[in-house]
């Protein structure tokens, strides 16, 4: 008798974070918009920083505020090895220190929804509540590697 073989479940880690200054565009954004908020955020906070001469110092990542819904409210942008001055949209900003969840997710987007559900599970299990913030690092671009089973994006989720 055969078994099928499923993914192997990503491994959720405990991390403890450091403040880490960022440059972003905000916005609440109806979530069939978010691909076009993501291009235009990650070109204008591109063009902010380089201007301002200061160092992108990691991948680019979108953080998001509350529960989404059909609206989400996102912040899209680079961490920076300096704060900036806010231009053009773009505003300084920090992602938060304190104890997180992270885990890899690897494959499209559209199934990102497990992968919170399982840091959630996981939460749960540890007795840990869940902070209303949580972010995805994108560190793999979909234009250079067209096939969404190979996307990688590392999701952290602060506790409360």
């Amino acid at each position: 008798m055969s078994e099928t073989s499923a993914e192997p479940t990503p491994e959720i880690k405990s991390m403890q974070l450091v403040e880490q200054p960022t440059a972003v565009m905000r916005e609440t954004v109806p979530m069939n918009a978010l691909p076009e908020f993501f291009g235009r955020a990650f070109g204008a906070v591109m063009a902010a920083v380089q201007n301002q001469g200061v160092q992108v110092a990691g991948p680019p990542f979108g953080l998001y505020r509350g529960t989404p819904t059909d609206v989400v409210d996102v912040e899209a942008g680079f961490p920076v090895s300096a704060p900036i001055h806010g231009a053009d949209g773009v505003v300084p900003s920090a992602l938060p220190e304190g104890q997180a969840l992270e885990v890899l997710h690897t494959g499209p987007y559209d199934t990102l929804a497990q992968t919170y559900a399982d840091i959630q599970a996981r939460m749960k299990d540890l007795g840990l509540v869940p902070a209303d913030m949580m972010w995805e690092y994108y560190l793999s671009d979909p234009a250079a590697e067209p096939d969404p089973a190979t996307w990688r994006t590392l999701v952290v989720w602060p506790v409360a």
